[in-house]
């Protein structure tokens, strides 16, 4: 991975001393709390609804050991004993004192790690396939080309005040496991006749209040032309989009009033005169950045069925299952360890778990680990003669469900138990259906279902690309929830539609259930349950869903039980 050279080193220190100076300076009252807002912010730290909360960047979602344990430490210390891994393979930490922010960020630095554009109106952090590097399908490893925009981008002066916030997402395989669709950009590798790599340029997806998949610009970008291609969107982007309205901020927006064509025109025109600059990729400083990125010290190893010395053992083959990912590399595997146990907020890891996890990463997967976009942790690199190992020991730390691509593998943001945005509670819904469907033959009958849910339309837990999407509303002070179906991600994204009118809290399991048994009686064999609401429409499901009214002991408000 990646490692900090001494010009990385100055910057942060740099920045940690000055961020100190205006904590100080705020505590002291001579700042005002308008003044600090744009500070504190550049240095990734928010004020939630009961505290600030810190979020840290995670490049790519790649996580050394020692970077994990770093977390565990600022979880123990500083926090209430947790982290928040997110959609963005950030880690939010939702419970931290002002005055201790700049010695969290000091700790952060020691690991080579900051919280710099975790906010703001810049290129946020980006994002990549946890799978990068060892999955089988791989065209190139995207990793060397998102830390080749990470470094580009940090502190970029053209482009440190965009006209909103600004997310990219780079996928090196032939699936698209980075959701580049709702992406402001996304660049998807792709190899040309002459066999030469490049990338596929789509631009203007996003979600949020106005949910769109984002259109092709360039099918073929030679890698060379990465950041003058990028710095040509960003500079179309940055002189024309709207500055008067942040609801109408977005680059999706742009990309809608003047079309994607005439974009694609401004884009070329722009490009022309940075194509071939400073800024153009030599293969000599790609070559520097790859050689972070090496391959592990493998082992020569026989591919091997981790299953037959335990045949018998139902959890362990369910485990193998949904948990375990093809390898590149005869005798490995990857592991994803489930943060959504039952009774635990989606996402949500103890600082026990993450030293666990660290631990973990050190004696199976060359002390590495990936968060991914959807709220779990991966081991990449794992032999598989050790998968049973794994397993006793991830089991009894919470971190084996079996679940992963299933109903209870639900994104889910963090809501209105903590953010200052939210209309609603998510937490408590997620935990009442994981309750309900509490059962693994059922939910492995079920098979893969994305269930994405959000406390409000800002979509931070990617609802509109929820195989099952969940909105939280708010009406007339009560909290809602608006259902819809049929959304994806991936290379067939879409963007789900809605059900009809929104529902209680306490309905909401319910719902689920009734969408469910639409799916299991309509179902053909192959089909998964996007497949069939994508066929069938939403008339079908609405028609069952509505047909009775939901019992709520009598309730049938908004904020009940769960909320």
């Amino acid at each position: 991975m990646y490692q900090y050279d001494q010009y990385d080193h100055l910057i942060v220190r740099e920045r940690i001393a000055q961020y100190r100076d205006q904590v100080q300076r705020r505590i002291a009252g001579e700042l005002t709390e308008e003044e600090f807002l744009p500070l504190r912010l550049q240095n990734g730290l928010y004020m939630q609804r009961h505290a600030y909360m810190l979020r840290i960047a995670v490049p790519y979602g790649l996580l050394a050991s020692k970077q994990m344990r770093m977390f565990a430490h600022i979880a123990r210390k500083y926090d209430r004993g947790y982290g928040h891994f997110t959609t963005r393979q950030n880690i939010q930490f939702n419970w931290v004192e002002l005055e201790q922010t700049p010695d969290i960020l000091a700790d952060l630095a020691s690991v080579e790690m900051h919280a710099i554009q975790t906010s703001g109106n810049c290129i946020r952090n980006v994002t990549a396939d946890e799978f990068a590097g060892v999955a089988a399908d791989e065209i190139v490893d995207p990793r060397p080309y998102a830390e080749v925009l990470r470094q580009w981008s940090t502190f970029h002066p053209e482009f440190i005040a965009l006209p909103r916030k600004f997310k990219v997402a780079i996928n090196g395989a032939l699936e698209d496991r980075a959701a580049i669709a709702v992406h402001d950009i996304g660049l998807t590798a792709v190899k040309n006749e002459a066999g030469e790599i490049g990338f596929k340029v789509m631009v203007g997806g996003g979600m949020g209040r106005t949910p769109i998949l984002g259109s092709v610009i360039r099918e073929f970008l030679p890698r060379e032309h990465l950041l003058t291609y990028t710095e040509a969107i960003m500079r179309v982007y940055n002189q024309y989009g709207r500055r008067d309205n942040k609801y109408k901020a977005r680059i999706k927006i742009l990309l809608k009033a003047i079309g994607v064509e005439e974009f694609a025109r401004q884009v070329e025109e722009e490009w022309a005169d940075l194509k071939g600059n400073a800024e153009t990729l030599t293969l000599e400083e790609m070559e520097r950045i790859i050689a972070y990125f090496q391959p592990h010290a493998y082992a020569t190893l026989p591919a091997i069925d981790p299953l037959a010395d335990h045949a018998d053992n139902k959890a362990f083959a369910n485990w193998l299952k949904r948990n375990v990912k093809p390898h590149k590399v005869p005798g490995y595997a990857a592991v994803v360890l489930s943060l959504k146990k039952t009774g635990v907020p989606p996402g949500d890891a103890t600082a026990e778990q993450m030293d666990f996890m660290a631990d973990l990463a050190d004696r199976y997967s060359f002390g590495e680990l990936r968060v991914t976009h959807e709220q779990n942790i991966v081991l990449a690199d794992v032999e598989q003669r050790q998968l049973f190992q794994l397993w006793q020991e991830a089991k009894a730390h919470g971190l084996a469900t079996p679940n992963i691509g299933l109903l209870t593998d639900m994104i889910c943001c963090p809501g209105g138990d903590f953010c200052s945005l939210a209309n609603a509670k998510s937490i408590p819904i997620a935990a009442a259906i994981a309750e309900r469907f509490d059962h693994i033959d059922f939910l492995h009958d079920i098979g893969d279902l994305e269930l994405n849910m959000s406390g409000c339309i800002n979509a931070c837990g990617h609802h509109h690309v929820g195989h099952i999407g969940i909105l939280g509303v708010d009406k007339d002070g009560s909290e809602w929830y608006q259902v819809s179906i049929g959304g994806a991600q991936g290379n067939q994204s879409a963007i789900g539609k809605i059900i009809g009118p929104s529902f209680s809290a306490q309905q909401m399991p319910e719902v689920i259930d009734r969408l469910l048994q639409v799916y299991l009686r309509e179902r053909t064999p192959e089909e998964r349950f996007v497949d069939t609401a994508q066929r069938l429409g939403i008339a079908p499901f609405k028609e069952f869903v509505y047909a009775t009214p939901i019992e709520t002991a009598g309730r049938l408000v908004g904020e009940d039980e769960y909320a």
